[in-house]
C-alpha cells in the first residue's frame, strides 16, 4: 500500500474497531444468553459457548496490539439432530453482534465437477453481505441530505425553476425586467415552498412524473473455451460493466415510486464507495461469522476409505481446512484473511462420527457442544414464548384481517403433545414439526378469512377445537412411512 494513503486507512481503520469494540462491549456473555433466550427455548451449553465465543471478539479488540494478530476464534462444532435450534443460535448470535452471516451447506461441495472447488465462494458471499450491510447504514447517514435532493428534483419537474435574464434571449427595458423577474421568483418560491410542504406530507404521492431512470446492469456474460473459476468470471464482467456508458431510460412513475429509486441513487452518490468496502472487510476478517451445516454428509462414515463418494467428501474437507485454518481469498472487493473469522459447523451425526473428519479439521473445531433432543414441554415453551412463536405469528396476520385469534394454554399443551409424539413415532425434525401441526390445525381459519369470517370477531383456539382438527393426522401418522 502506497505511504500517502496509509494514513487515511488507519484512520477508518481505527473508527471501525473502535465503533464495533463498543457495541460488544456492552454484550457481556449472560446478556447474550439472556437475548438468545428470547428466541431460542433451551439448549444452555451451546448458548454460553456462543456467547464466550463472541466476547472473545471484544476480548481480542483490546487485548495487548502485540497479541491482536496471535488470538485465534475458537470455531464450535454443534452436534444435534435436525430442528433443534443449531441454524437459529448462530443466525440470532451474528443479529446480536451486528456481524456478517453466511450459511452454506457442505454437501453442495460434494456435487460432481466441484468437490471442493468452490470452498472459497462462502468467503465470498460473506463479503458480499458485508457490504450490502455497511452500504445500508451508510445510506441512513446521508438519507436526509438525498432526501432534500431529491425533493428538488421533483419540485423541478413539477415546477420549473424561473429562467435567468441571459436565458431568454429577450432584450426588454431594463427596471421593468427586473421588477417582473423579481416578482415571479418570488411567487415561484412560494410555489415551491407550498409544494414541497405537500411532497413532505404525502398528498402528491399518487401524481405522477416523468423521470431519467438508469437502465439494469448488462447481463450475465458467457466464455467460449475452457473452464473459468467464478472470481475470474466476476472479474470480466466487472470491468465490461465498467466499460460500458451508463444508459437512462424515461419512465413514467407515482412520485412516491419516483422518490424511492431517485431517493437510491442520490444516496448512493453520496457514500464513498473506497470507505465501504475497506469497512465491509474489516467487518467480514474481524466480524463476520460462517455457519457450515451437514458437515457430519462430508465425513467419512467409516475407518476404512473407499473410492467414489469416500474421496469426494474427503477432497471437500481437505480444501476446507486452508479457509478455516486462516487464508487469503480474492474478492471482487479486495483480498480478505479468514484467520479470524468465526466458523461454526453442524451436523447431525447419526450415521458418522465427529472423529471421521480428517484429524486437521477436528482440531480447527476444538469447541464442540452437542445440543440436546426437544422435549414436550420445550414444544410447549416454543409455541408460548419466544418472540416469533408460530403461536404470536399466526395472531398477527389474522390481525391484519381484523380478526382477533388467542389459544388457551391446555390448547397449547395439547398441541406440543402430538408434535411431540409424531416425533417419535414417525420421524423426529425436531420444532419444524411445530409448522406442520399448526398449519392442520389452522390452514382451514385461515382459507375462510375474510370470506366467511367477518372483521371484528374473535377465535378461541381450545384443546377440544385442536383434538378434532388433528385427530386424522394422529390417527394416519403410523401409515407414513409407506406413503411416497
Amino acid at each position: 500500500m502506497c505511504s500517502k494513503f496509509k494514513p487515511k486507512f488507519n484512520s477508518i481503520k481505527h473508527n471501525i474497531q473502535f465503533r464495533m469494540s463498543k457495541k460488544i462491549e456492552n454484550l457481556t456473555p449472560q446478556q447474550i444468553v439472556n437475548e438468545l433466550d428470547k428466541y431460542i427455548i433451551g439448549q444452555k451449553e451451546a448458548k454460553r459457548n456462543v456467547a464466550i465465543a463472541l466476547r472473545n471478539r471484544w476480548r481480542r479488540m483490546n487485548a495487548a496490539p502485540e497479541m491482536v494478530s496471535e488470538i485465534i476464534p475458537n470455531n464450535i462444532l454443534m452436534i444435534g439432530s435436525t430442528g433443534v435450534g443449531k441454524t437459529e443460535i448462530a443466525r440470532r448470535l451474528a443479529k446480536i453482534a451486528d456481524a456478517p452471516f453466511v450459511k452454506v451447506e457442505a454437501s453442495k461441495f460434494t456435487e460432481v465437477g466441484y468437490v471442493g472447488r468452490d470452498c472459497e465462494s462462502m468467503v465470498r458471499d460473506l463479503v458480499e453481505q458485508s457490504v450490502n450491510m455497511v452500504k445500508l447504514a451508510k445510506k441512513e447517514t446521508v438519507k436526509a441530505k438525498a432526501l432534500e435532493v431529491v425533493e428538488d428534483h421533483l419540485l423541478d419537474i413539477l415546477i420549473p425553476p424561473v429562467k435567468d435574464q441571459k436565458e431568454t434571449g429577450f432584450v426588454i427595458e431594463e427596471n421593468k425586467k427586473e421588477i417582473e423577474d423579481y416578482t415571479e421568483s418570488l411567487l415561484n418560491e412560494k410555489t415551491r415552498e407550498a409544494f414541497r410542504s405537500k411532497l413532505r406530507n404525502g398528498e402528491l404521492d399518487h401524481r405522477k412524473v416523468e423521470i431519467d431512470v438508469q437502465a439494469a446492469g448488462m447481463p450475465n456474460i458467457g466464455v467460449m473455451g475452457g473452464p473459468i473459476d467464478d472470481m475470474s468470471m466476476m472479474n470480466i464482467q466487472e470491468m465490461l460493466g465498467g466499460m460500458m456508458p451508463k444508459r437512462g431510460k424515461k419512465r413514467k412513475l407515482t412520485i412516491a415510486e419516483a422518490r424511492k429509486i431517485l431517493l437510491e441513487e442520490e444516496a448512493a452518490k453520496l457514500i464513498d464507495m473506497d470507505e465501504v468496502k475497506e469497512e465491509a472487510i474489516w467487518k467480514a476478517e474481524n466480524l463476520g461469522i460462517i455457519f457450515i451445516d451437514e458437515i457430519d454428509k462430508i465425513a467419512n462414515s467409516g475407518a476404512k476409505s473407499g473410492g467414489g463418494a469416500d474421496v469426494s467428501r474427503e477432497g471437500v474437507q481437505r480444501d476446507l481446512l486452508p479457509i478455516v485454518e486462516g487464508s487469503a481469498v480474492n474478492t471482487k472487493h479486495g483480498t480478505v484473511k479468514t484467520d479470524h473469522i468465526l466458523f461454526v459447523a453442524a451436523g447431525a451425526f447419526h450415521v458418522s462420527k465427529p472423529s471421521d473428519l480428517i484429524p486437521e479439521l477436528q482440531g480447527r473445531f476444538p469447541i464442540r457442544v452437542e445440543l440436546e433432543s426437544l422435549t414436550e414441554d420445550n414444544f410447549y415453551q416454543i409455541l408460548k414464548a419466544p418472540k416469533n412463536a408460530l403461536t404470536k405469528q399466526y395472531i398477527a396476520m389474522l390481525e391484519a384481517e381484523g380478526v382477533t385469534l388467542s389459544f388457551d394454554d391446555e390448547a397449547l399443551r395439547e398441541l406440543a403433545r402430538i408434535a411431540f409424539e409424531a416425533n417419535s413415532e414417525v420421524e423426529n425434525i425436531g420444532a419444524r414439526r411445530l409448522q406442520t401441526v399448526m398449519s392442520h390445525l389452522l390452514n382451514e381459519i385461515m382459507f375462510d378469512v375474510p370470506d366467511n369470517i367477518v372483521m371484528d370477531s374473535s377465535i378461541t383456539i381450545t384443546k377440544e377445537l385442536v383434538s378434532l382438527r388433528l385427530s386424522g393426522l394422529v390417527k394416519n401418522r403410523d401409515l407414513s412411512q409407506y406413503i411416497l
